[in-house]
């Protein structure tokens, strides 16, 4: 059994082309991304709203893609954002599930995702073994709570 670490995207991206690890901004990602590689998994990809499934390295550019509802005020300052409908999310869900089949074992592998319900959802049904260590925890309060798990996981390390 193989463990996976699935981080989404954010919506604070860089400006320009680059590897997938470094377009993402801001310390919801940041966290994740550290706290995924102090679990030491096999591997580790993005769940990107516009990519589907990412390797770290793969190199991208910019885009303005969700899942995520966004309200009406937030969509008017940001009008080149596309939210996915709800058959475009599932179709979304398959394709990642098809190309996460490729690399991993969805019935035997660990899962754990780092990532809101909008990207659990659409492949949750897929996965037979996933943890949610974010789960029930609003957006603003992640990073910090990503902060304390790697707090936890290095003092195990230390001791």
């Amino acid at each position: 059994m193989k463990r996976i670490v699935l981080i989404s995207c954010v919506s604070r991206k860089g400006k320009t082309q680059a590897k997938a690890k470094d377009l993402y901004k801001g310390p919801l990602f940041t966290n994740s991304l550290a706290y995924g590689l102090a679990l030491n998994p096999d591997r580790i990809f993005i769940l990107s709203a516009h990519y589907y499934l990412l390797e770290l390295d793969e190199i991208i550019e910019p885009y303005d893609v969700t899942l995520s509802y966004v309200a009406p005020d937030k969509k008017s300052k940001k009008p080149n954002l596309r939210v996915l409908t709800p058959s475009e999310t599932e179709l979304w869900g398959k394709e990642v599930l098809k190309q996460l089949g490729e690399k991993a074992d969805l019935k035997k592998d660990e899962f754990i995702i780092l990532a809101g319900q909008s990207y659990v959802k659409p492949i949750a049904s897929g996965l037979q073994n996933i943890k949610e260590p974010l789960k029930g925890i609003i957006q603003g309060k992640r990073p910090a709570k990503l902060y304390d798990l790697i707090r936890e996981i290095n003092g195990k390390l230390i001791t």
